[in-house]
């Protein structure tokens, strides 16, 4: 989901290559398609369309993924799809 976007560079997530072991998950289970397998290691493709949901991290079984869900204005996305982008508001006063 390239077009899928808010503000760069503010998202919370973290790979730890070298504690990857390769099982794919991460790319299995992210709804926007950050990950991607290279060789036997997982690597971020789209680090700017995460939007810090954390299922990457909770099925990481080597712990390698850290992200802190809901920091980075992925609530305001949520929020402006349900409630419209005028009754939207950051759930985190660092992210905008």
């Amino acid at each position: 989901m390239d077009d899928f976007r808010y503000l760069s560079g503010v998202t919370t997530l973290q790979l730890e290559t070298e504690a990857c072991v390769g099982c794919g998950m991460c790319e299995s289970v992210c709804p926007h398609g950050v990950f991607q397998m290279e060789g036997k290691k997982a690597a971020i493709r789209d680090q700017d369309g995460c939007m810090e949901c954390g299922a990457c991290a909770l099925n990481c079984p080597s712990e390698a993924i850290r992200v802190t869900p809901g920091v980075g204005c992925a609530s305001y996305i949520i929020k402006t799809w349900i409630k419209g982008k005028d009754a939207a508001a950051c759930s985190s006063v660092e992210c905008c």
